[in-house]
């Protein structure tokens, strides 16, 4: 059963400021949600595996191989500035 008291400790480590009106609803509504949560005790879970994630996850990422690219030229083609070898940037860091 959740309390008053329970709220205002979540809302203390959540710095949140309630007036006394929203921990009364927000006891409630809490409670509400913690007993529909307790639901899934009743759900048969014997032999299931725990899980990390509700589908299965894996990396789909290509192997790192070296590959043409584009002459250097054509990379800084449409640069607003170069130096000819590289991209040139405003300063972001100790700029004046």
């Amino acid at each position: 059963m959740l309390t008053p008291s329970d709220v205002h400790k979540v809302a203390l480590l959540s710095r949140l400021k309630l007036t006394e009106a929203e921990v009364g609803r927000f006891t409630q509504q809490l409670g509400d949600v913690l007993k529909y949560v307790e639901q899934l005790d009743e759900v048969n879970v014997d032999g299931v595996e725990p899980m990390v994630h509700a589908v299965e996850v894996r990396n789909v990422l290509r192997k790192d191989e070296v590959a043409p690219s584009l002459p250097r030229e054509q990379a800084l083609s449409n640069a607003p500035k170069t130096d000819g070898k590289y991209f040139l940037v405003p300063p972001i860091l100790g700029a004046d």
